[in-house]
């Protein structure tokens, strides 16, 4: 295994672990002498704790102004002011317009400027042109929070987002927080307040992408909160994700995001939500380079490299979907449902072929169709004919609609141990069959804990069954199309999976440098790329096994070095800036003697001065048994900062691009995950005869590369990233830009991995 000469830290797979991940448990945060919160940081310098806003007076304020507001027709604001008008008084808010020109705004009393307000108000909504003075005249309002509705600052360029750090600067000085720019009033909508059980909280970084939404509550499913974030000048999507997650009434958060301001602070809030249990359904535009133009121009974010994004989000128990539809759908089902009693999906059907292929869906979106006992099939015969098969899917051949059997048949089901999900697909409506089905379905829900969910396959939507009987149900999951119903299922499934094993990986992340850095320091040179020896010894500095080898100048030298290191040997050539060796035929393999060695050294060099390569050496290396060819590395995204990924090793990697990725600070358990997301993952646990691959020991590689990571690969973040910053004990500007071991060999269960060849650029 790893780490009893290779290195500075000798580590059993345990004490890897805690070192990989610090050594110490407990919250986030502490509190100095004078009982203020300090936020701590991790050995990178990134925060381990992100404070959740206090926005109850946003979304509850007592007093209101309206920069801007007018009430002549003729003007667009009179529009905006009556809808606020008319959302303070449902809220109980006093409403104060600000104009400089107006006496009084639909009978209100009027002043000129934020200064002359009567009092100081919770929201100020400002619908100017300009904003940035009337923010600075905020000063010393004591208002809390500031709407700009204006647009023309980051979604234009560059011009426009110097305007906008100049806007929250202003905001930050008058101690106001600041929604938008380039947001709207979704925030102040009408919400319905006559329905029951948990809610949505929506948070839409475009305010016409959140409509679908909110348009549920006429399906009878509750809002409680709409965030409109706009540009994120301040506010952000993280600020209202950490405060929804802490409140009782919020079921699930919806997300339509465009770009992360702070991917840290991103993080830090879904590891909020997760610690609560509240689940997070997020469409995430950028997957495509079109899309990631297209939200650029819009919100002027960095939507982020999607693969990091994607792999995020799935980290810290983010359901990432597609579409709107499947938005609401997910989010819904969500919000409402209780946890699982058991994973085991049952289909009841009306028909053979809707059965099956809700099954064949079902099945290859992972979810589990568990054949029912024998004992079961048997209680079901007693009220569907013999030739129809109960075996799940079960085909009743059509619900009975004149007795008791039907709901029998639905009782039976659910009562089964097995079952955690019923699922009932109605193509189409059959009155009065599936009106009686209907009927029996919601009565069977509202006396079980277990899920039941029914796909209304009708394009029309205007039954009764449907829009009174189904939708007139909280217990009831209601879709409209087999695939929203077979995502969102595997969505509930695996949220309560995640949240049940969830412990915070921000809990166990180092906060003090292990004895490895200062070696690793002294190893790097700013703005160079290391040679493949001394990327080596970095690898060493950490613990990771690379094989035995000397670095020599000359060809007496390599022989003298062969025989210590033990043939057969492999000869390389090394030096700085030289990333592909082999394509310079500047590797050789498998040499047994002193004369194959001298010769191939005077060869090496040859070809290196014909290349114009200035070598610092030639190194003499161990052959290594054949293995697992894997490739672990270091990158830098602009977002999250350093990342880590695992994939196929050699040639392999350029190929299939076979690569899984996560953001520090991460566990063993997410390392494995790692593995299993690889589509070569079989080749680990033996193929063809060949053994398996000592997995434990690629593990604790990934872990190790991780603390490097974490301690040598910090980026100072850009403007805007400010819960990134912190001085850390990381390496500063003198960091890694990028590490790739290329190929790291697994050896069989038991035998370890080596490092065959290392990469390492600094910043």
């Amino acid at each position: 295994m790893l780490g009893s000469t290779h290195g500075t830290l000798t580590m059993t797979p345990r004490s890897a672990r805690v070192l990989a991940c610090g050594g110490r448990t407990g919250g986030a945060v502490h509190s100095s002498a004078d009982g203020a919160a300090d936020v701590a940081l991790d050995v990178s310098g990134r925060p381990l704790h992100a404070p959740v806003p206090d926005l109850d007076r946003f979304f509850h304020p007592e007093a209101v102004a309206v920069v801007g507001a007018s009430d002549a027709e003729s003007r667009p604001n009179a529009g905006i002011t009556r809808q606020l008008l008319a959302w303070a008084q449902r809220v109980g808010a006093r409403l104060h317009p600000v104009h400089p020109q107006r006496r009084e705004v639909f009978g209100l009393p009027c002043v000129p400027t934020v200064a002359a307000l009567p009092e100081p108000v919770d929201v100020a909504v400002l619908l100017v042109a300009d904003p940035l003075p009337v923010v600075e005249q905020l000063a010393g309002t004591r208002t809390r929070f500031a709407v700009v509705f204006a647009s023309g600052f980051a979604e234009t360029g560059e011009e426009g987002g110097a305007a906008q750090v100049r806007l929250a600067e202003a905001a930050a000085r008058s101690g106001v927080r600041l929604l938008g720019p380039n947001t709207n009033l979704n925030a102040f909508e009408h919400f319905r307040d006559d329905l029951e059980g948990p809610a949505i909280a929506l948070i839409t970084q475009s305010g016409h992408q959140g409509r679908p939404l909110f348009a549920l509550q006429e399906l009878g499913i509750r809002l409680s909160h709409w965030a409109p974030t706009g540009n994120e000048a301040d506010l952000e999507t993280a600020d209202f994700l950490s405060y929804f997650a802490t409140l009782p009434e919020v079921g699930a958060v919806a997300a339509y995001v465009e770009g992360l301001k702070d991917g840290r602070g991103f993080l830090l809030a879904a590891d909020r939500a997760a610690r609560s249990g509240v689940p997070v359904v997020a469409v995430k535009v950028g997957r495509t380079e079109a899309g990631a133009r297209t939200a650029a121009s819009h919100t002027g974010k960095l939507t982020g490299a999607d693969v990091t994004v994607d792999a995020a989000m799935r980290q810290f128990g983010v359901i990432r979907v597609a579409g709107l539809d499947e938005l609401q759908d997910t989010a819904a089902l969500l919000a409402r449902a209780r946890p699982p009693r058991a994973e085991g999906v049952a289909v009841y059907a009306i028909s053979g072929g809707t059965g099956a292929h809700f099954a064949d869906l079902a099945t290859a979106e992972g979810l589990r169709l568990p054949a029912l006992s024998a004992a079961k099939q048997a209680e079901l015969h007693q009220w569907i004919p013999a030739d129809l098969s109960v075996a799940n899917p079960v085909d009743s051949g059509g619900h009975p609609v004149g007795d008791w059997r039907g709901r029998k048949i639905i009782d039976a089901l659910l009562a089964d141990p097995d079952v955690g999900v019923l699922v009932c697909p109605i193509t189409g409506p059959f009155p009065p069959m599936s009106d009686k089905l209907a009927r029996d379905l919601v009565a069977a829900a509202e006396e079980t804990d277990k899920l039941v969910c029914v796909v209304w396959g009708s394009p029309v939507g205007t039954e009764d069954a449907y829009r009174h009987t189904l939708l007139g149900s909280s217990r009831v999951a209601t879709f409209r199309t087999f695939g929203n119903c077979v995502r969102a299922v595997r969505a509930y499934l695996d949220h309560h999976r995640f949240t049940r094993a969830y412990r915070s990986p921000f809990d166990e992340a180092p906060r003090t440098a292990s004895p490895s850095l200062r070696k690793a320091q002294a190893l790097l040179r700013h703005g160079h790329q290391l040679s493949e020896h001394a990327g080596k010894q970095l690898l060493r500095a950490y613990g990771i096994r690379v094989p035995r080898e000397q670095l020599c100048t000359s060809a007496a030298g390599a022989v003298r070095a062969a025989a210590q290191v033990g043939y057969p040997v492999v000869m390389k050539a090394s030096a700085p800036q030289l990333a592909h060796k082999s394509e310079y035929g500047l590797v050789r393999l498998g040499l047994t003697s002193a004369s194959q060695v001298r010769d191939t050294y005077r060869e090496l060099t040859e070809i290196a001065r014909v290349e114009e390569i200035e070598l610092d050496g030639v190194l003499v290396c161990q052959l290594v048994a054949p293995g697992v060819e894997m490739a672990v590395g270091i990158t830098q995204d602009e977002l999250f900062g350093p990342t880590v990924t695992v994939g196929l090793g050699g040639v392999l990697i350029e190929v299939l691009r076979d690569v899984a990725v996560r953001v520090p600070p991460f566990g063993e358990d997410q390392a494995r995950a790692m593995l299993g997301e690889l589509r070569g993952a079989a080749l680990l646990e033996g193929v063809r005869g060949r053994p398996p691959a000592d997995v434990d020991a690629l593990v604790e590689v990934v872990l190790r590369v991780q603390r490097m990571a974490l301690e040598l690969g910090r980026a100072d973040p850009g403007p805007g990233h400010g819960t990134g910053t912190g001085t850390g004990t990381g390496s500063g500007g003198g960091g890694l830009a990028e590490l790739d071991i290329n190929p790291l060999v697994v050896l069989e269960r038991g035998q370890g991995a080596v490092a065959l060849d290392a990469l390492a650029v600094c910043r």
